[in-house]
């Protein structure tokens, strides 16, 4: 029983449309997917979508305020900090002796608002099965 449930997600039999696999790789960019995976494994640590979760509800936040956020060392927020900051998901400004950041624009609060959306859809699906 169990294998049969496993095959249900597979086609039976083997077919392909070549002008439709054509179509979509027209559109595909190799370069753009590999910038998207590395943005999706940058934000696949829960700190790092700790931190980008508060930056949608305070639009700043200095390094000293993501440590107490995340309840470790200055340097470990910082270095969360540094890698959202490289794969383009905040920016910082520095002000006298303190470091500020932000979400780097208003696509990446759209992109974590639906995430979070379809999150609960998902978790809700879960729940009614």
């Amino acid at each position: 029983m169990k294998i049969k449930n496993k095959l249900q997600d597979m086609c039976e039999v083997t077919c392909c449309d070549p002008e439709k696999i054509d179509q979509i790789n027209e559109q595909m960019d190799d370069d753009h997917i590999k910038n998207m995976s590395v943005m999706f494994k940058g934000l696949a640590e829960p700190n790092r979508m700790k931190i980008m979760q508060a930056l949608t509800v305070e639009e700043e936040l200095c390094v000293c305020d993501v440590a107490y956020l995340l309840g470790c060392p200055v340097a470990n927020a910082s270095h969360h900090l540094r890698s959202l900051r490289k794969i383009g998901m905040v920016k910082f400004r520095k002000e006298g002796k303190l470091v500020w950041y932000s979400l780097d624009d208003e696509h990446i609060r759209d992109i974590l608002s639906l995430a979070m959306i379809h999150q609960e859809e998902v978790t809700e699906s879960h729940a009614e099965q």
